[in-house]
């Protein structure tokens, strides 16, 4: 079984296929995904994915290209978290690839949400573009390791990985670690222990080959599992028990499908 750790299905072009999509899940081994808050006004459509459907799940923040959004407060973030459906804080993190011109205001909202999942206890899940560096500082500087979390899409050096990894979070490979010239992230792939990875699609954004440049959606995390497996000369089978095991691991209070 696999387990897509990201995911966008409330978006018009994936919602609006939903039974297709659930059907080629299942048919795929997929056992769940995770839908991915990205601002608190669609925060109601996210949620209602995962109420209605057993295997997805939710999560809830701001996305930091989300610069008209309601502003999250900590007391807010709280009140949507305590949903059990609800399994982690984010998307959260730092793009400067974006906003280069806002990076006070990126960082504070940031800092909100980590403290807003320690308090609650869920683990984050980032979202890290040009920004390694004050990513990493302000996850170290405010105590993230206590939740921990996913570094989701990565798409960074070895070395910020391991920097990553130190802080107890998870490394998440999108389609992009089946592109033929990511170099680098094949090597964050062949060398992340085993049991700190997770797979994704960030549906329906970067499609996985054979698929590359049409629309994504759950049932590829399998093409990601074969490409990562490849990588490290492992079955994919033994690619897919370690991610959904890793996954599990993380969110220890989710009753794992089988």
């Amino acid at each position: 079984m696999l387990v897509d750790s990201h995911c966008h299905l409330d978006f018009p072009d994936l919602a609006c296929d939903m039974p297709g999509i659930l059907e080629r899940m299942h048919a795929a081994k997929v056992g769940c995904a995770v839908c991915i808050g990205v601002n608190l006004e669609d925060f109601p459509r996210v949620l209602a994915l995962a109420e209605r459907h057993p295997e997805l799940y939710a999560t809830v923040g701001v996305h930091p290209e989300y610069t008209d959004a309601e502003e999250p407060s900590r007391e807010r973030l709280l009140e949507l978290a305590r949903h059990p459906r609800v399994i982690a804080i984010g998307e959260t993190g730092l793009d400067y690839y974006w906003h280069k011109d806002r990076p006070e205001w990126q960082r504070e909202r940031f800092r909100t949400h980590i403290r807003a999942a320690r308090e609650c206890e869920k683990p984050l899940i980032v979202h890290m573009r040009d920004a390694a560096e004050d990513t990493l500082g302000i996850l170290k500087e405010e105590g993230a390791s206590a939740v921990g979390g996913i570094m989701h899409c990565f798409t960074e050096t070895w070395e910020v990985a391991r920097r990553a990894l130190d802080l107890g979070f998870l490394i998440s490979f999108s389609g992009i670690v089946t592109f033929r010239n990511a170099h680098a992230i094949h090597e964050v792939a062949r060398l992340t222990p085993l049991d700190r990875i997770l797979v994704e699609t960030d549906a329906p954004y970067l499609a996985p080959v054979p698929y590359r440049g049409k629309r994504n959606e759950p049932s590829f995390v399998r093409h990601v599992a074969e490409g990562v497996a490849r990588l490290r000369g492992i079955t994919t089978d033994e690619l897919a028990s370690a991610t959904t095991d890793n996954f599990y691991r993380i969110f220890n209070n989710l009753k794992k499908v089988t």
